[in-house]
């Protein structure tokens, strides 16, 4: 759907890119952890090379016409001194911020410590703005020694200290069963798991509500289809167009590609009316993501952070053996040269 640009890649020859309004950075690895660097020298050549995950077929993606970037990590430290990079020339931008605790179990063996995570996410709401840091716990797991309460003592305890910098808490349930190489890393790390059933999540998000009345922030599932209203609980939008129209209403081409149209307001109805006049739900993501289109620009199998339930690696020990070739090469025009 990308409008089509030719570019100069870092060989000299004229190639031609898809020019993406809309980037994730990204779904498939921890960029603003591990690749910091390489996205902003990439940034400022203009463009990155991609690798199909399914046929390994690259194609040429050009940022000659993004108007927003969406982060996702679990880290940012390693961002954070190129903030004023990201403000001067990005602009548009937020994060996703995974904050789980799973410390005591290592389930995620290379993130930093709960209490030093918190602390980037505080210094990153106080930079940026709570509105742009939406924290997720992401997933949520049972296991034979983690119950519902036992996550909700954890999720409590990250909450009280998060409630003043973000507006947003974002959760999944893991669906262990959907994804085969979860199950076998599980297996491979002796982890007794217990896969949620409607009991357990209707447990999970009436805790939420609860905890909620002192925290008053947005609640919303990720990709679930189980409906939790009556817990006060939304489905999300990770890559958000509403989200995008109330940061960056003042970007007349974004707002254009977003299909929006702002009403006057009148003396009679003095608010202001948003009409959307686009149905941009991404048709690659599974069919409860509520997310819009964007591009991702990441690669399988490059995320050396060692969580035990990581959907996008085959293996740690494969992610590891990527990232060292990236920084071999670190400002080659895709993560991983194949």
């Amino acid at each position: 759907m990308w409008k089509k640009v030719d570019i100069q890649n870092d060989e000299g020859e004229i190639v031609s890119a898809q020019a993406p309004v809309i980037i994730s950075a990204s779904r498939s690895t921890d960029i603003p952890t591990f690749y910091a660097d390489w996205f902003v020298e990439r940034w400022k050549k203009g463009y990155v090379k991609w690798m199909n995950p399914f046929n390994g077929v690259p194609s040429y993606v050009a940022f000659k016409n993004t108007r927003c970037v969406v982060f996702w990590t679990k880290n940012p430290k390693p961002m954070f001194k190129h903030i004023d990079f990201l403000d001067k020339y990005v602009k548009n931008y937020y994060f996703q911020y995974s904050l789980n605790d799973y410390d005591k179990e290592g389930y995620e063996g290379k993130v930093p410590r709960l209490e030093s995570r918190i602390k980037s996410f505080i210094e990153l709401s106080n930079r940026i703005g709570k509105e742009r840091v939406v924290w997720r716990f992401d997933p949520m797991i049972l296991t034979d020694e983690i119950d519902v309460h036992e996550l909700l003592r954890r999720v409590k305890n990250i909450g009280d200290q998060l409630k003043d910098y973000t507006r947003k808490l974002v959760f999944s349930f893991a669906d262990i069963a959907i994804y085969r190489k979860v199950a076998v890393n599980l297996k491979k790390e002796n982890i007794s798991y217990v896969e949620f059933t409607e009991d357990t999540m209707h447990q999970l998000a009436k805790g939420l509500q609860e905890l909620n009345k002192t925290w008053n922030l947005e609640l919303a599932t990720c990709a679930e289809k189980i409906p939790l209203e009556q817990y006060g609980v939304t489905h999300n939008k990770c890559i958000d167009d509403d989200l995008m129209i109330d940061l960056f209403a003042d970007d007349n081409v974004l707002m254009d590609f977003l299909g929006v149209k702002f009403e006057e307001a009148t003396l009679f109805d003095p608010s202001n009316k948003v009409k959307k006049t686009r149905v941009l739900k991404d048709k690659g993501q599974r069919e409860a993501c509520g997310c819009i289109t964007s591009k991702d620009i990441g690669q399988y199998n490059t995320c050396p952070h060692e969580c035990v339930y990581c959907y996008a690696n085959t293996s740690k020990e494969l992610a590891l053996k990527n990232y060292k070739k990236h920084k071999e090469n670190q400002f080659s025009d895709t993560i991983v040269k194949r």
